[in-house]
């Protein structure tokens, strides 16, 4: 599913959208067989008798209720975790019923930090640590997957936003076309007019 356009301004674009680590998930699947397995040896075990349908419909109540506490709300809290690289910011979005985000120009990026422990490296996943002028503190994105190269990913990207934004300046002064010092008559240097 696409990132939603409204968030992006007119000339930004997607580079990377992400949800935390697959591997995320393994635990609501193990908590899912469980669940399902031990509810149908509940109701299968009860003994025939008046009592036997009441009885299964609880064992089936207390199943649904498991569930969604433990295998549908992470389920949900995965998809709904957005971290999402584009050509101008970094977007973090979270929440099911509340939501809670944050946007970090890339122009405000002062440094990009991963961590993995070895059982990360192995799943090939991590956390990023993002610093950013101003204040708030750093942001530290959990259960990243490809962590490293989303770091390097995020170094480039800042790399060519202060490109892009030095020859928009540039541009607005008067035919600046880049940053080898030529202008667009071919001088390296600013004309002065006497």
């Amino acid at each position: 599913m696409p990132y939603p356009d409204k968030l992006l301004s007119e000339d930004e674009e997607v580079v990377r959208h992400l949800h935390p680590h697959g591997l995320t998930l393994f635990w609501p699947v193990v908590r899912l067989l469980l669940i399902v397995g031990a509810a149908s040896f509940g109701t299968a075990a009860i003994p025939a008798g008046r009592q036997q349908g009441i009885l299964r419909m609880v064992v089936l109540a207390v199943a649904v209720v498991l569930l969604l506490r433990l295998v549908a709300v992470p389920l949900l809290r995965w998809r709904t975790t957005h971290y999402v690289i584009t050509t101008h910011r970094l977007l973090f979005r979270e929440g099911i019923l509340s939501r809670r985000g944050r946007d970090l120009p890339l122009a405000r990026i002062t440094d990009v930090s991963y961590r993995q422990t070895l059982w990360e490296r192995i799943i090939r996943s991590g956390s990023l640590t993002i610093e950013s002028a101003g204040e708030g503190g750093p942001t530290v994105l959990r259960r990243i997957p490809d962590s490293d190269g989303v770091q390097q990913l995020l170094h480039h990207m800042i790399e060519e936003d202060a490109d892009r934004r030095f020859e928009e300046s540039a541009g607005q002064l008067g035919g600046y076309s880049g940053p080898l010092g030529a202008f667009h008559d071919g001088s390296t240097a600013p004309q002065r007019y006497h």
